[in-house]
């Protein structure tokens, strides 16, 4: 049997490795090893699966397991930083990610490395779209009944069409993706033949009243490995469950796209930035959401708009920068950023009418430095019909059903926030706003309980200490309810209660009573 991938042949009776005409020389290990990868590319080959196949069970030191991967990638042209034909899964094992085509032996092996190599040659490439750019592959059902097909493709036209939602996202559609279906492809072959930077693949299992999925993010462009992980659920209501599975997973991607293309944008050089790279280096820091953090965000989104006026997401964030630095008590010129922060949200809705993005930061923004909060409830309510799965409209939406007094539906946003992403770089934010909701239902130890989750990555939010000090005043914890008053004057030495709705526009006066009754009971200043 021949197995032919890029220019290489892999002879498995005659044992011998081809690339062109040329015989690549390879000890036996290396060549038993390398083709134990190409026999079982459609799975992750774990250290124990080469030990059995390749060193027939006899216990072999890590070194020496490492020193053949790494010849069997030098035979291949591959590397370990490459990982072009050879990928390392985290934690798991091994897997050969080369397209392969296998041959019965009849012509010369240099003979069909040759005729391989010209087809691949000859496959067409696109050019990438300015947008980032993703192609969702068919899973493949690995269950064993070919009536679980229909399972894995309503998994996959699922992502699809979430992913389709995602406005800063160029997704290839459906008809498209599900012509590699049945095939052993190559993701680098893939980018070139749709002219997309990133695909998804994965498998699914069913076994007895248990689904497995398993998902993984590639770079096409280089082949490396840029996300993978499982999904486990018990089945119960399939096409409930295939909604529940696509809508982990979209969380998954999209957060690890965009980490992907900040990553990117961060590596090109300084002169030769547009205004999305701009926004994406922003990014970064608005995630960290301190003081200094806002700071350095706001003149990259600003930079972003000289570049693109027209670019509604960049108003959004940028006006989402004045918007924390309200929140938070950071202002300095409170008339000024009030009126800047008011006019890039008014833009960004403008310019983008049909921009999840856009209209949930800056509809967030307009409730806050504009006090229309029924206003704001229908931009992210709008938002939510373009994009159901964008986690910050549920998160922010949340806030606003708080700050209306809706503390039940609240929590139901925040959850649908953390279960669409749940490992956002928000995260923080969803936890603060839970505290809240909670504090208002009077639920108080578990306000303080999510307020301490957010207090611990960001220390420096005055708006999480106010939950904190009120939730323990409010149950006779004052020793702890002083320590945090002490913080909260560290952090702002000016505040003072009868200031509270400068920070937060709360609307129902009992609401606001909550609040103030718990911090008048640590002595802080009124």
């Amino acid at each position: 049997m021949l197995f032919l991938f890029e220019d290489f042949c892999l002879d498995a009776e005659r044992r011998e490795l081809t690339r062109g005409s040329q015989l690549v020389a390879v000890g036996p290990k290396v060549f038993d090893l390398l083709l134990y990868l190409v026999r079982n590319r459609d799975q992750v080959v774990t250290r124990d699966d080469l030990l059995a196949a390749v060193w027939d069970g006899r216990i072999v030191s890590e070194s020496t397991l490492t020193s053949h991967v790494n010849a069997v990638r030098r035979a291949v042209g591959d590397s370990g930083k490459e990982q072009r034909l050879i990928r390392t899964i985290s934690r798991k094992g091994l897997r050969f990610i080369g397209e392969v085509r296998q041959d019965e032996v009849g012509a010369s092996a240099a003979d069909a490395a040759r005729s391989h190599s010209s087809a691949v040659d000859q496959q067409p490439t696109l050019s990438l779209p300015d947008a980032p750019s993703v192609a969702v592959l068919p899973f493949r059902n690995l269950s064993g009944d070919p009536g679980q097909e229909y399972f894995a493709d309503g998994i996959v036209e699922d992502i699809i069409t979430a992913l389709s939602r995602i406005g800063w996202l160029f997704v290839i559609a459906r008809n498209s993706s599900f012509t590699y279906k049945g095939r052993t492809v190559n993701e680098q072959q893939v980018g070139r033949e749709l002219g997309v930077r990133y695909v998804v693949e994965g498998s699914v299992r069913r076994s007895a009243n248990r689904v497995r999925i398993t998902g993984q993010l590639v770079d096409a462009t280089t082949g490396t490995h840029v996300w993978a992980d499982k999904f486990e659920e018990t089945i119960g209501d399939l096409f409930e469950l295939q909604d529940q599975i696509a809508t982990s997973i979209v969380g998954v991607i999209a957060s690890q796209l965009e980490r992907a293309e900040i990553e990117r944008a961060r590596r090109k050089p300084t002169g030769n930035l547009s205004a999305y790279d701009h926004y994406l280096r922003a990014m970064p820091h608005l995630y960290r959401g301190t003081r200094e953090a806002i700071d350095e965000a706001l003149p990259l989104f600003e930079k972003a708009l000289s570049l693109d006026p027209d670019f509604a997401s960049a108003h959004a964030m940028a006006a989402w920068c004045y918007c924390l630095r309200k929140i938070n008590g950071w202002m300095t010129d409170q008339s000024r950023e009030y009126a800047e922060g008011i006019r890039l949200a008014r833009s960004a809705i403008e310019l983008g009418r049909d921009d999840a993005v856009a209209l949930t930061r800056a509809g967030h923004t307009l409730a806050h430095l504009a006090g229309d909060l029924e206003g704001a409830v229908a931009l992210l309510d709008r938002a939510l019909l373009l994009n159901p799965n964008l986690a910050a409209a549920w998160f922010l939406g949340g806030f606003l059903r708080v700050l209306c007094g809706n503390s039940e539906s609240a929590v139901e946003f925040f959850s649908r926030a953390m279960r669409f992403s749940p490992l956002d770089p928000e995260m923080f934010r969803m936890q603060a706003g839970m505290a809240m909701a909670h504090l208002f239902a009077e639920r108080f130890d578990l306000a303080v309980d999510w307020a301490e989750r957010s207090f611990r990555q960001m220390p420096s939010s005055g708006f999480v200490v106010l939950i904190i000090i009120t939730s323990h005043a409010l149950t006779g914890r004052m020793p702890r309810a002083k320590d945090a008053a002490a913080h909260l004057l560290k952090l702002h030495p000016t505040f003072r209660i009868s200031k509270l709705e400068d920070w937060i526009p709360i609307q129902r006066p009992e609401h606001r009573a909550t609040f103030k009754k718990g911090l008048r009971l640590t002595g802080l200043p009124d």
